[in-house]
Order: C-alpha cells, then sequence, then structure tokens
C-alpha cells in the first residue's frame, strides 16, 4: 500500500467520523509518520501467512517450559489431535484458532461443495441422482438420499451390465473432497485386484446426493452378487477427506445394517488409497468365498 493510498483511507475513516478538516489534517499526518518511523516497535512487510492447514498436528507442540516434552510428544504420534497447542494466558495461542478455523472451512467445503464434473467424467463415469433435487433436501431429508429417482433407475438398466459378480459404484455422500482426494486411486486399485482374482465386475457410476442406504436398491436393480460403494465420510476438523467403502452379500431394501462390511479412514494419512483398493478386493473375495458380509463375516 503506498503513502497516498494510507492518507486517503484515514483521511475518509475520519470524514466519516466528523472529525474538523484541521484535526483530519494532523491526525493523516501523525498516522503516516507512525507507519513510516520505525521509533513505533512496529514493522510492515509484504507477504502472507504460511498454510495453516499444512501443519502436522502430531508434530505441533507449542506449550512454554513443559514438564515432561519428551513423554508427550511420544504420546502425540499416535493420532493427530490438537492437545499440547499451548495457551496466551487464558486463551488460546493464535495459530491454533487459525488452525481451526482452516479445519472447519475445509469440512463446510466438503460437505456444501458438489464433486467435481471434470473428475467425474475423467473417471469414465456416468451420472445418476437420489430423489434429492438439492444440496439442502440431501441434508435434511436422509431418506430421500436411499432412494434412486425413476430416472436413475432406467439409466443404471439402460448403462450398467446386470447380474455382475461385483457392482462398483461411487457417491458423494458427505464429502465431496473424500472422492476427489481418493477414487482416482482407489478405484483402479479394486478393478485391478478383482482382475487378479478373476472375478467379473458391472459398470462403475457416480450417484449424487447418495446415502449408504442407496447400495440397498442398486444391488436390486443389477442382480449383483456383491454390492460396493465408495462413499465421502462426514468431515471432521482432523480430515475433510475421508472416505469409506461400504460392501454387502446380495443387499436388499430394508436389511439390517449390521450386513455391511465397511473399510473406513481411506485418505492419505489413514488407510492410504491404493493400499485400500487392494484391501478392498481381497474383502470382496472373502466375501464371495463365504456368501456373507457385515456381521455374519468372519474376517
Amino acid at each position: 500500500m503506498s503513502e497516498k493510498d494510507l492518507r486517503d483511507i484515514i483521511a475518509q475513516v475520519l470524514t466519516e467520523m466528523n472529525v474538523s478538516d484541521g484535526a483530519t489534517a494532523s491526525a493523516v499526518e501523525a498516522a503516516v509518520a507512525g507507519k513510516a518511523s520505525p521509533q513505533n516497535g512496529t514493522e510492515i512487510e509484504d507477504g502472507c501467512w504460511d498454510d495453516v492447514a499444512a501443519v502436522d498436528l502430531r508434530k505441533q507442540y507449542l506449550v512454554e517450559n513443559p514438564v515432561a516434552k519428551e513423554a508427550y510428544y511420544d504420546l502425540k504420534q499416535y493420532a493427530p489431535c490438537r492437545l499440547g497447542i499451548g495457551k496466551a494466558g487464558a486463551r488460546y495461542k493464535t495459530l491454533p484458532v487459525l488452525e481451526f478455523r482452516a479445519a472447519h472451512s475445509a469440512a463446510q467445503d466438503a460437505v456444501f461443495n458438489d464433486v467435481d464434473q471434470d473428475f467425474i467424467d475423467k473417471m469414465g463415469l456416468f451420472t445418476v441422482q437420489t430423489k434429492c433435487d438439492s444440496k439442502d433436501t440431501y441434508l435434511t431429508r436422509p431418506d430421500l438420499g436411499r432412494a434412486l429417482s425413476d430416472e436413475a433407475v432406467a439409466t443404471i438398466k439402460e448403462k450398467c451390465k446386470m447380474h455382475p459378480t461385483v457392482q462398483i459404484y461411487v457417491s458423494d455422500g458427505l464429502s465431496s473432497a473424500a472422492i476427489a482426494a481418493n477414487v482416482g486411486d482407489v478405484l483402479p486399485a479394486i478393478e485391478q485386484g478383482l482382475k487378479s482374482y478373476g472375478i467379473d465386475y458391472g459398470t462403475p457410476f457416480f450417484v449424487k446426493y447418495g446415502r449408504v442406504g442407496a447400495m440397498d436398491q442398486i444391488s436390486e436393480i443389477t442382480g449383483a452378487d456383491v454390492t460396493c460403494v465408495l462413499i465421502g465420510e462426514r468431515p471432521g476438523l482432523i480430515t475433510a477427506e475421508s472416505m469409506s467403502a461400504y460392501i454387502a452379500y446380495k443387499a436388499t431394501v430394508g436389511m439390517p445394517e449390521a450386513r455391511r462390511t465397511v473399510v473406513s479412514n481411506i485418505h492419505k494419512d489413514g488407510t492410504i488409497p491404493a493400499e485400500a483398493g487392494a484391501h478392498i478386493a481381497d474383502i470382496i473375495k472373502k466375501i464371495l468365498d463365504a456368501k456373507a458380509s457385515g456381521t455374519d463375516l468372519k474376517l
């Protein structure tokens, strides 16, 4: 910001405060001089904050003069929790507050943003939609997120292979960020794993505004032996990119939740996406061998 810009801003503020012209001129000069003077103890410099979202919480320890820093630091390595962040008097320090707000913003974005259509096209997926007509409806009417629209049913019947051994599909769920961050590695890894086992799978696709329960109707439509959905998890303040895979053997509408097998916490700081894909393929094979899933499956 130039000195002229600073003068104009200060003069405008003082004018709005009904300060006289003489007082305004004096105040402007004092403010500009104060900014330029090194005597006021304030250093103004151009630049920006480091990315607070990139801080590794496992390595962050802000307590001053700790009693057992090494032991506490070792405990922090087990989970990226906001512990040992220190305080400024009775309040949190600035950096942890900014990190918290950044994480909260990322979680909100993950919930309210849609999965980018270019990404869906890049993955070679066609799109169908549940009975939810908007994100607001999706968030307030979970029941509509478990049922496909009539158009979606017709599209799946038209474009999907019927009666595959395995039907895999992707759904946004509660985190579009999780889909964008993980599906590109997980889906190919699952397909490769199934091919190595000699297991055939149907045509993958994308379900917009989908809940986990939509897989039951999809199972009935396609007639698949095993149905697997890759879906975004509800984001938290540690990560907004966590995805889960829900898998069920011969799923039917209205079946108990206990019949689902789940692989959760798929993200770069949890279960690595490529490894998760191979693991999911292995679980699908075990489900097919046992003809059971959920609590009926003994892994």
